[in-house]
């Protein structure tokens, strides 16, 4: 993992950004002793969103059926 004083970091925000995209992390250091670690943020996905699946199923089909359901059940 890479290692950037503070003073660099600042002044290189845009490359030490892109260092952290690529390795998955970088370190900053202060002037005092601290440690900070950047690193890029993961998008966390919806377990309901999911790809499509095409049935060739018409949107009247659909309709049709379940108006036929409820139809029978109401």
């Amino acid at each position: 993992m890479k290692v950037f004083t503070y003073s660099e970091a600042r002044q290189n925000l845009a490359s030490v950004l892109d260092i952290a995209q690529q390795d998955g992390a970088v370190v900053i250091r202060r002037r005092g002793g601290q440690l900070f670690v950047l690193r890029p943020d993961t998008p966390r996905r919806s377990s309901l969103d999911v790809e499509g699946v095409d049935l060739g199923v018409t949107t009247a089909e659909i309709v049709a059926t379940v108006r036929e359901g409820r139809e029978r059940h109401g």
